[in-house]
């Protein structure tokens, strides 16, 4: 935390204002491609890579000094605490971890040992840093559209599978990683995503030669600027096969829904530092004689920055609790994460834009000055819900796939009522609005699941689940740190999620809730929640 909040944030603020550079060739003419970072984001690699191996603390002992893999609420806390001060870098770190986790999972022994160790090493010197080349021009969203093809070169002494590839990848984060795990069709295969393969496609060949493919340019985007993401053409590139042939699709999606609860945190950390920002400057700033924190409609607007934040930070530790259970081998833990993640992915990053642009306007003028962070917040937000789906994506996928095929929203609604329907300390008439509000959720995303003409409401679906799901956990939480003395404010959150997100608003009334406004100045505030005020308040 203390080097997030202080160096780490000092470079990343210089690294964004210094974007990588492609050098397509030497000076003696070879197209020896290679790109050129500020010192500011190699330190930063350095923290991420050597000093705390983020990239491996999931799947080997040592990292740390830890005995064990790192459990998920572990590497989740934290990317939670790195991504508040960069987040372009998280992104050559998630996929490196992921690549590591699909070599793990699905290489041959022969891959293991040809790319594992370097995969998972924090020697600079041995390292190899992986990375998902997906999109192309013909598939983004739609993958089946994918036109890179693959030709078979066969099994080497080595006992490895290799492949030349052809083709081009459109949207490469991370676009000189030494590992790139892409998909391709082999000739002949089938059309859609049953004809694609996996492969692992090394930057330098064995001998130590470039292989067979170029980084032809750099992509300006609007945010993440710190990291490069390229445009790659493949031509003969030697790759080696992951897996089988004809699962390649859906050995990916593994890949893909790591990612994407991976972004539902990144996201959680970025409205945690605008809420930060915001806040302070809220106490600081002043106008006609006070501080705008103590005006009226400022307060309500610190409260649709703080709402959302606390949601994600819920959703998170929820998340990765299931995925750590789910890894010991938890066949239902197994089944909540799959609802879990394209709910937490799809609200979160959709969350996470209008909280930045909340911070930079609490700042005023000065928030949209590149001086100040939030500026830069506002640019990286809107990546969340491009990267690993679209939100109409995620949301498909949730009311489709993880409701109409394998019933994963009763799966979460009785993990949640088990949770809180255990707590003594929550009153029983709030235990009721909980379960009639999760009853309420399943009968519509059942509902839309089951017709086809509902498909415009799966958005509505995707985050009635997560509105839900984050009341009910915002409440057992509140109640549990305060039965050991602890802050109880959470609960008082649970309640305004249920009527913010989930009641009916007249949005012309003129009335005012009493509880709320008491709420509100609690909250605002950092006192300590007594849990027996807490409980009176949500009643």
């Amino acid at each position: 935390g203390e080097l997030a909040g202080n160096r780490l944030d000092e470079l990343a603020m210089i690294a964004d204002k210094h974007p990588p550079v492609l050098q397509p060739r030497d000076r003696f003419g070879r197209d020896e491609d290679w790109i050129d970072y500020h010192p500011s984001y190699r330190e930063m690699e350095k923290i991420a890579f050597q000093d705390f191996g983020m990239h491996a603390m999931s799947h080997r002992a040592g990292v740390l000094g830890l005995s064990e893999p790192a459990h998920p609420l572990v590497k989740y806390g934290i990317t939670y605490l790195f991504v508040q001060a960069e987040f372009g870098l998280m992104c050559p770190v998630s996929v490196s971890d992921t690549s590591n986790f699909i070599i793990k999972r699905f290489g041959s022994e022969a891959l293991k040992r040809l790319l594992l160790d370097r995969l998972l090493s924090q020697d600079p010197a041995l390292m190899l840093k992986g990375t998902q080349f997906m999109t192309e021009r013909a598939g983004g969203s739609d993958v089946g559209a994918i036109e890179t093809e693959a030709e078979r070169v066969g099994v080497g002494p080595d006992g490895v599978e290799r492949w030349k590839l052809f083709g081009q990848k459109w949207f490469c984060s991370h676009a000189d990683a030494d590992v790139a795990v892409l998909l391709a069709r082999p000739r002949g295969a089938a059309p859609g995503t049953k004809g694609l393969a996996m492969f692992a496609m090394p930057r330098r060949l064995e001998d130590g030669s470039r292989n067979a493919y170029r980084i032809v340019r750099l992509k300006d985007k609007l945010g993440t600027r710190s990291m490069a993401s390229g445009e790659i053409i493949l031509d003969g590139a030697i790759a080696y096969l992951v897996g089988d042939a004809s699962r390649g699709f859906k050995q990916m999606m593994e890949q893909v829904n790591l990612s994407r609860l991976s972004h539902g945190v990144r996201a959680a950390a970025m409205m945690r530092r605008c809420l930060n920002e915001a806040l302070a400057a809220a106490h600081v700033r002043r106008a006609f004689g006070r501080a705008i924190g103590e005006y009226p409609l400022l307060r309500r607007q610190l409260m649709k920055i703080m709402l959302p934040t606390e949601q994600a930070l819920s959703m998170y530790a929820f998340s990765a609790d299931a995925m750590g259970r789910a890894n010991a081998g938890d066949s239902r833990a197994a089944d909540l994460l799959r609802i879990l993640t394209p709910v937490y992915k799809f609200r979160a990053c959709r969350d996470n834009i209008p909280v930045a642009s909340h911070a930079l306007e609490v700042r005023g003028g000065l928030g949209y000055i590149e001086e100040w962070v939030t500026a830069r917040l506002v640019r990286d937000a809107q990546i969340g819900t491009l990267w690993e789906g679209t939100s109409n994506i995620n949301a498909l996928d949730v009311v489709q796939r993880a409701v109409g095929k394998v019933g994963g929203h009763k799966t979460l609604s009785a993990a949640l009522k088990d949770k809180y329907e255990r707590s003594l300390e929550l009153p029983g008439q709030y235990k009721g609005l909980l379960g009639a509000t999760l009853d309420r959720v399943e009968r519509f995303v059942e509902a839309v699941a089951a017709d086809p003409k509902q498909e415009k409401r799966c958005r509505l679906a995707a985050g009635a689940l997560y509105h839900a799901a984050t009341a009910a956990l915002l409440a057992w939480e509140g109640a549990t740190l305060g039965a050991r003395g602890g802050d109880a404010r959470r609960l008082l959150l649970s309640r305004l999620v249920i009527e913010h997100r989930l009641a009916p608003q007249d949005p012309l009334s003129l009335s005012d809730s009493p509880w709320e406004q008491e709420a509100t100045d609690i909250l605002l505030q950092d006192n300590p929640v007594p849990l027996a005020k807490a409980v009176q308040l949500v009643g």
